[in-house]
């Protein structure tokens, strides 16, 4: 009894591959899952590309003045409206965004460099651990506004002075982090395997630890990089930030509060800029939070 079988012209049968796949375009859906991460960053790089086209953007020199035009209110010429000395405000807070931009990137590079290397320290070199972390418990007893303005006291007002003032009460919080992550990661199966065949520590720490730490560390140097935006505001707004002839957002917030009554624009609009800098900041930490654990990412 014989069966027969279907003719075919000598090709395989494609069984399970489908006839007319359509092309598919990359997937947005990742950018759904997490809004706050897009608006932070856009409304980041639109306040960073504003203040990097200063020097394009701005319709005066920040440092005219204009004894004729003081204390003018918002118009066509000038958008923002004139402080008390009759300079242009729109330049100044456009140019100001410089110095917080500066300000931030630099302390949250610093800070973050020096933590991760005090921290593994603490963490995988068992006898520094007790010093390195008293230091630390140190620092962060003082308020960190009160530490920056005591270190400001004794060095002389320059930008370079108040980013190493904002550093230094910073790096304690990333030393707690990495060291927390440290004293996990030390007794991982992958660590311990490297150890036991002889693997030194620093070939350990950049090829096992290290790149472990990325993704939370990221989230915590946006995080401080937002604390050093409005700290270097409120050492400028106190006097003992930049200089004073340096436009920055505290320091023109400071110049206009004695003229609230008569010509508030002088102060809301670098108001808006700060706030709106530290939001995109804070809203770039929470996305990068959401999109990079991965227990949230299952949950989402």
């Amino acid at each position: 009894m014989s069966t027969s079988l279907p003719v075919t012209d000598g090709a395989a049968p494609s069984a399970a591959v489908p006839q007319d796949t359509p092309f598919v375009l990359p997937r947005w859906h990742w950018a759904r899952k997490h809004p706050t991460l897009i608006v932070g960053a856009l409304l980041l790089v639109a306040i960073a590309a504003l203040s990097i086209g200063a020097p394009w953007i701005a319709t005066f020199d920040p440092q005219d003045i204009d004894p004729l035009a003081r204390m003018q209110p918002p118009s066509a010429e000038h958008w923002f409206g004139t402080d008390a000395l009759g300079r242009d405000v729109f330049s100044r807070a456009v140019w100001g965004g410089r110095v917080s931009m500066v300000v931030g990137g630099s302390v949250g590079l610093l800070a973050t460099g020096f933590g991760v290397l005090l921290g593994l320290a603490a963490g995988f070199v068992r006898w520094a651990d007790s010093f390195v972390m008293r230091v630390m418990d140190g620092l962060m007893a003082i308020p960190g506004i009160l530490l920056a303005i005591a270190l400001m006291a004794v060095t002389q007002a320059s930008l370079t002075a108040v980013i190493v003032a904002i550093t230094i009460p910073e790096v304690p919080r990333v030393v707690r982090l990495v060291r927390s992550l440290a004293l996990t990661l030390r007794e991982q199966l992958y660590v311990e395997a490297a150890h036991a065949v002889g693997t030194r520590l620093p070939v350990i720490l950049a090829r096992h630890v290290v790149p472990n730490m990325v993704a939370p560390l990221i989230v915590q140097a946006t995080f401080v990089a937002a604390a050093a935006v409005l700290t270097e505001a409120a050492l400028s707004f106190l006097g003992v930030g930049v200089p004073g002839q340096t436009p920055s957002w505290g320091n023109m917030m400071a110049e206009g509060r004695n003229f609230v009554a008569v010509a508030f624009h002088i102060i809301l609009y670098p108001g808006i800029l700060l706030a709106a800098t530290v939001l995109a900041i804070n809203l770039l930490g929470d996305g990068l939070r959401d999109a990079l654990d991965p227990r949230l990412a299952r949950q989402l």
